[in-house]
């Protein structure tokens, strides 16, 4: 048996294969901070709220923590900024300990495979992803895992891409970050990421509205589409501008990194994944755009 994990800003995913069928799980990557009293305890128990205690603080885990960061109108704490492990957060590394231990378990069988997704260097900002990349590497083996790790864009084209002998175009549309691969018969000709994505549309679109980022965030999963028109003004229209200024910022960089290299003769389909994808028409904004 094997596994697969993704650890990314907004989400963990595990990705682990039982019969023919993958099953998919998933919490997400954040927390919050609560002050603890018998009181909070009994209400978070008998909700069934994931949270740990650490001193005289609790903190929410996961989906719970985005909840009631809504309810409370208080900014959920993020572990990750732009794809890595937040250096302004100083209980980044503990939490997502937390969270990966609770959502990936224990190995099956001794040194059970684990892949883990890792976001390739931005080209537009001043990081550099190998301490994620270790320090994920790191945690998992702990676990008991043999663990390895592929660059996102990569993987999108293993996982979508067989029919075309894995060569293509492999974009993951994340939160922090947007990562991009384009493969020749599974080689790697050029890899890359992006400092925009689902956040940096929230974000945008948190300064126009006046909304909370944490608010702007669930109106755009709860049923947000691209296909459909909105009023000028509302928050609907503003994802929509957002969305399309993302687009064409993914589709300007891509033709930017392929005019440094010469690609072989060969058709290049692209394949998109992440979850920043999701609203439907993005697929026929991205081909308007690409055009």
């Amino acid at each position: 048996m094997a596994r697969g994990l993704d650890v990314g800003t907004m989400n963990i995913v595990c990705a682990e294969k039982e019969g023919e069928n993958i099953i998919f799980t998933q919490q997400r990557n954040a927390f919050l901070e609560l002050d603890a009293s018998e009181l909070t305890k009994n209400m978070l128990d008998a909700a069934k709220v994931l949270y740990v205690q650490k001193d005289d603080k609790f903190y929410i885990l996961g989906d719970d923590a985005f909840k009631f960061a809504n309810v409370f109108k208080r900014p959920a704490r993020r572990p990750m900024k732009h794809g890595i492990i937040s250096p302004e957060e100083k209980e980044s590394i503990p939490m997502i300990k937390l969270l990966v231990e609770r959502l990936l378990g224990q190995p099956s069988s001794y040194n059970e495979i684990l892949y883990i997704s890792s976001p390739a260097d931005p080209i537009d900002l001043n990081v550099n992803v190998l301490y994620h990349r270790k320090t994920m590497e790191a945690l998992t083996r702990r676990l008991g895992y043999d663990t390895y790790v592929i660059d996102e864009g990569l993987a999108v084209v293993y996982s979508e891409l067989g029919k075309y002998g894995f060569t293509g175009v492999g974009i993951s549309i994340g939160a922090g970050l947007t990562n991009v691969t384009v493969a020749y018969l599974a080689t790697p000709v050029v890899s890359f990421s992006i400092a925009k994505g689902g956040d940096w549309i929230d974000e945008q679109v948190a300064i126009a509205t006046g909304l909370t980022k944490e608010r702007v965030t669930a109106i755009k999963e709860k049923d947000f589409s691209l296909e459909k028109e909105f009023e000028i003004g509302s928050v609907e229209g503003a994802l929509s501008i957002y969305y399309d200024a993302l687009v064409t910022y993914i589709v300007q960089n891509l033709k930017r990194k392929l005019a440094e290299v010469t690609p072989p003769e060969a058709e290049f389909p692209i394949a998109i994944a992440g979850g920043s994808a999701k609203p439907k028409g993005f697929l026929e904004l991205f081909e308007r755009r690409l055009s």
